[in-house]
């Protein structure tokens, strides 16, 4: 959540059970220029007032926004890359607050201390590489918020049939950013698709070499035309898409495995294309087809972030890793 001291807010940090006394924490630390680690819990006397009737607990973080570092981190999301942001969240006033930004090539923006930027360049590649975002602490006297960085999800759309327009909508209402292709123009439009974030009408080829493709973008080639459909399912397999789905019945895919086998396509690629596209829902309509395709979409990609996290939030980081990373 954001805010200023002149009572603007954008976003928030729970179901509003706590809103009232952050929003008072954050002018506090905007006058002061020091951070706050607020503690919320059903044991807490003042659960019940801040409204926590719900249960559980909530800590919550409140600092003043350095510009100079959101600067460099509003270019790292426009830019689509992946990267860690560390923050003190406890530990002594001279540290209580640093930030540092660590991309995946390991460049750097911000500090925390000599000491601890090396302690989390060590644990940013792990976090990484599992996607989760963390706490950990550091022998038992600082802790750290390690916050994954990643592109927005993206579903790209070779193909603007019918089920593509209710397809556009209901992956930006999951918050996708959507991309379509389809050289003809009489169905890839902006009269079909006045919401589609990004409209290419050029051949597949072409048309991917104006996307960036990565780790968080979907394809869904629907179009039943193997001049468009075959080189669009090429280059995402090609590709590191997370999910790669074709339209059609089990004998025209079968003949598109046919022809992908004798263009150069191994097996095992051809193994991860989702064919026919979407989760059996016994879907008959546009829309419900779309949603099929979508369920199938969000199950893959939240399936390749549930990964174990190593670190439990409350368990110090031995000292024996300490001083290897030192």
């Amino acid at each position: 959540m954001a805010l200023t001291s002149d009572g603007r807010i954008a976003g928030s940090v729970s179901g509003g059970c706590v809103e009232n006394i952050v929003v008072e924490a954050g002018v506090e630390s905007l006058r002061t220029g020091r951070t706050l680690l607020l503690r919320f819990g059903v044991s807490d006397e003042t659960a019940w007032e801040a409204g926590l009737s719900c249960g559980g607990s909530i800590d919550v973080f409140v600092k003043p926004l350095d510009v100079k570092f959101f600067a460099v981190l509003l270019s790292v999301m426009e830019n689509e890359e992946r990267a860690v942001v560390a923050t003190v969240v406890r530990g002594p006033d001279d540290v209580a607050g640093r930030e540092i930004l660590i991309r995946e090539d390991n460049s750097i923006a911000g500090t925390l201390s000599d000491e601890l930027d090396k302690v989390a360049l060590k644990l940013t590649n792990q976090v990484l590489q599992n996607g989760v975002s963390q706490r950990v602490l550091l022998h038992e006297e600082i802790e750290i918020f390690l916050e994954v960085i990643i592109p927005p999800p993206t579903l790209v759309i070779v193909g603007g049939v019918h089920i593509a327009v209710a397809l556009v909508s209901l992956a930006k209402t999951l918050g996708f950013r959507t991309i379509l292709i389809d050289p003809r123009k009489a169905w890839g439009n902006a009269e079909r698709f006045p919401n589609v974030d990004k409209l290419i009408q050029t051949w597949v080829d072409e048309a991917f070499e104006q996307i960036k493709i990565n780790a968080s973008t979907a394809v869904a080639v629907l179009t039943h035309d193997p001049k468009i459909d075959d080189p669009a399912i090429k280059i995402a397999l090609n590709s590191s898409a997370f999910y790669v789905g074709a339209l059609g019945s089990k004998t025209t895919n079968a003949k598109r495995r046919e022809r992908l086998l004798n263009d150069g396509v191994s097996e095992s690629q051809i193994n991860k294309i989702h064919a026919p596209i979407g989760l059996d829902i016994g879907a008959q309509n546009p829309e419900e087809i779309a949603l099929a395709i979508m369920s199938e979409v969000v199950k893959s990609f939240r399936k390749q972030n549930q990964v174990e996290v190593k670190h439990e939030a409350q368990s110090p980081i031995s000292n024996s890793l300490f001083s290897e990373v030192l």
